[in-house]
């Protein structure tokens, strides 16, 4: 009889190792299972085949799924838009330049098209009387400026490239170089 009640136990415990272990294993695979790529910031830390991506560029503006990614090095604006889902049907992808190489750590703007009876922007200065659109000008543009030089056009792109699109022209006081006199003597000449 004693033999039937440690056969009995000996099987008890087995069987209960066993539930274990497939609980453990059905864990396990639901979790590699699952879908990477759902948020941005997860394709960030997803591990693809071969060697790493060397470069993290932020995408915003109008593209489909806005966020960091990683691209391989020698990528292209266009690949980190496409990266980014593409581009929705309200960016204006004529004021980007497509083909421009990425570098690492920058942020790439995909700008918005204008509301209905909005001019058109204009992206040639000699072209263009109006206001130089701090959010979408050249340096060759911001260079123009009064009271602005190649130095202080580069700090106001880098700035725009580590803060995003300009809300408003009061923002050039965040900019080194640019003082409130000189933030007064540019809220004529540019806009947002």
């Amino acid at each position: 009889m004693q033999a039937i009640l440690l056969s009995r136990r000996r099987a008890l415990v087995g069987a209960l190792l066993l539930v274990a272990a497939l609980v453990f294993a059905g864990r396990h695979l639901a979790r590699a299972g699952a879908s990477t790529a759902s948020t941005p910031l997860q394709t960030i830390a997803a591990v693809a085949d071969g060697p790493p991506p060397k470069l993290v560029v932020h995408v915003v503006g109008a593209v489909r799924r806005p966020g960091l990614y990683r691209i391989a090095d020698g990528s292209r604006t266009a690949d980190a838009v496409k990266r980014a889902g593409g581009p929705t049907a309200k960016a204006d992808l004529a004021l980007v330049n497509l083909a421009a190489p990425v570098a690492d750590g920058v942020q790439v703007l995909i700008p918005r098209r204008a509301p209905a009876g909005t001019p058109p922007a204009r992206t040639d200065l000699a072209a263009a009387p109006g206001p130089v659109r701090l959010s979408t000008a050249t340096l060759e543009q911001l260079d123009s400026l009064p009271g602005v030089g190649p130095v202080t056009a580069q700090k106001i792109l880098d700035y725009r490239q580590k803060h995003g699109a300009f809300a408003s022209v009061d923002e050039l006081d965040a900019v080194p170089g640019i003082g409130p006199a000189r933030l007064e003597q540019l809220r004529e000449a540019v806009t947002p």
